[in-house]
């Protein structure tokens, strides 16, 4: 059993009897009413999706699925084939399936993911919670404004744009949080 506040993307619940994944997951607390989390949920087994509003006490069946380790092989338009690690099967996934993680793959990382099964069947890919990216595009830090965590948008290889602190520049490595998509510093690799 989860609560509605430990729904996480990438999360099989049991609803009806049937699996549904969850693609997406934002939690929200206001100071009158309750927290709850606003869900996109897809059926694994007809492939219907729909968005569906938990409170953060909500009792729900979680699905326990087997994982795999697998690394990107390559990108195909919308679809990603990833590779096991331990045998070479290769498994592809949708963008639409790996909504919650798109942002932060790009071809040619080497990132140890987690690929996700539910009754042999691959239904998403979990990256590692930290991860490196090179930094392509990014503004020259504004000179004088020291007045604490000083932020600025930078552009990665993908085209996802992430908040860095403003002493970062362009062609650097940076780690990135990807449970949430925060910059954690300068990467040590």
């Amino acid at each position: 059993m989860k609560t509605g506040k430990e729904i996480k993307p990438g999360t099989v619940l049991r609803i009806d009897n049937d699996p549904w994944l969850v693609q997406k997951a934002e939690f929200t607390k206001s100071g009158r009413n309750s927290a709850i989390m606003k869900t996109k949920l897809k059926n694994l087994l007809t492939g219907y999706k729909t968005e569906t509003v938990y409170g953060a006490d909500d009792k729900l069946d979680d699905v326990i699925l087997d994982r795999k380790e697998a690394t990107l092989s390559f990108i195909n338009g919308d679809t990603y084939t990833f590779m096991d690690t331990t045998d070479y099967t290769m498994y592809e996934l949708n963008a639409e399936d790996i909504e919650a993680v798109l942002p932060y793959i790009e071809e040619g990382m080497t990132d140890i993911c987690e690929a996700v099964f539910f009754e042999e069947r691959l239904v998403s890919v979990e990256l590692p919670t930290t991860i490196s990216r090179k930094v392509v595009y990014t503004e020259n830090s504004a000179r004088g404004d020291t007045s604490g965590k000083v932020m600025k948008p930078a552009k990665l290889s993908n085209g996802t744009e992430v908040q860095v602190a403003d002493f970062i520049e362009i062609d650097e490595m940076i780690d990135i949080d990807t449970r949430d998509g925060s910059f954690k510093g300068r990467s040590k690799k």
